[in-house]
C-alpha cells in the first residue's frame, strides 16, 4: 500500500552515518506504509544493513530525521525502536537452542505468577494461540528449539516479534541456508503479515523472492538509494542493473 492519503509507519529522511570517514550511508530516504513489503538489496557493502541497523537502533545516525505514524522519533537504542513497536529478526534469530518455543518466546519478559514463579502454562498457551495465528501446522511446542527445523525457528523469531505487538518488522535474509519446502513456509509467514497490516522491511540477496514477496523494492550501492521502484514495474533484470551497475533503467529512460 504507497495511498499518499496513508500516513507513513516508516519515513526516513536523509539518513547520514559514516565510519572513520567513509560515509556508510550518504543522505538515504525510504518510506514504508502499513501492510507493506519492501525489499533493500546491493551488495556486501552497499549500505542497506547499516541504514537498517540506525531503524534499529543499532546505529545512531549522523544527520538525517525518522518518523514513525508521522511523528518524528528518536531511536538511539534497541529499546527506542521497540517503544516504537519496530523488531528486528536478525539472520542468527537469537533464539536460546535449549528453551522450547514458549520460553523463547517470552525470553526476558517472562510472566510470573501471583507466587512469583514463572507462569508456564500462561506462556505455553499465548504461545499456542500467536502459533495458530502465524503457522496453524506448527505442533513442537514442548521441544528444545535446537530441534526444529530452520523454517519452524523462523516462526519462532516471528511469533515473538508480532507477540509483542510489532507494527514494523525487519527481516535480515530470513530464507538464507533454508530448503526449498522451508523458504515456502517462511514466505506463507510474511504474507500472513502484511495481510495483518504489519510494514516489513526485507533484506535479501535473492532477486527472484523480492520479486515474489515485495511490493516495492530498493536498491543501495556505495552507501546512496539507488532507487525504489513497484515490483510490476521492473523486471528482475533491472534490479540486477541497478545492483551491479548502480543506474536506474526507469529513471535513464525518463
Amino acid at each position: 500500500m504507497t495511498d499518499k492519503n496513508v500516513t507513513p509507519l516508516v519515513e526516513l529522511k536523509d539518513i547520514s552515518i559514516a565510519f572513520g570517514g567513509i560515509q556508510a550511508v550518504d543522505s538515504v530516504s525510504l518510506t514504508l506504509y502499513p501492510g507493506e513489503v519492501v525489499g533493500l538489496l546491493g551488495h556486501n557493502g552497499a549500505g542497506k544493513s547499516t541504514l537498517i541497523k540506525i531503524l534499529s537502533g543499532a546505529y545512531t545516525k549522523d544527520s538525517g530525521e525518522i518518523w514513525i505514524n508521522g511523528k518524528k522519533a528518536e531511536i538511539n537504542s534497541p529499546r527506542d525502536a521497540r517503544d516504537h513497536n519496530i523488531e528486528t529478526i536478525y539472520q542468527t534469530l537469537a533464539l536460546a537452542d535449549n528453551l522450547d518455543a514458549a520460553s523463547n518466546l517470552f525470553l526476558g519478559r517472562e510472566v510470573v505468577n501471583r507466587f512469583g514463579m514463572v507462569d508456564n502454562a500462561f506462556q505455553e498457551a499465548e504461545t499456542r494461540k500467536i502459533m495458530a495465528r502465524l503457522n496453524p501446522n506448527f505442533r513442537k511446542l514442548k521441544e528444545p528449539v535446537s530441534a526444529l527445523s530452520g523454517g519452524q525457528r523462523q516462526s519462532v523469531a516471528i511469533a515473538r516479534a508480532v507477540y509483542f505487538n510489532a507494527k514494523i518488522l525487519i527481516m535480515d535474509e530470513p530464507t538464507a541456508a533454508l530448503g526449498v519446502h522451508e523458504t515456502a513456509m517462511v514466505a506463507d509467514l510474511i504474507k500472513e503479515l502484511k495481510a495483518q497490516g504489519l510494514g516489513i522491511f526485507l533484506i535479501s540477496h535473492d532477486t527472484r523472492e523480492m520479486m515474489e514477496l515485495c511490493d516495492r523494492v530498493s536498491v543501495m550501492k556505495n552507501g546512496k538509494m539507488i532507487g525504489t521502484e513497484r515490483v510490476e514495474d521492473v523486471t528482475e533484470d533491472d534490479i540486477l542493473s541497478m545492483i551491479i551497475l548502480g543506474k536506474n533503467p526507469k529513471r535513464e529512460a525518463a
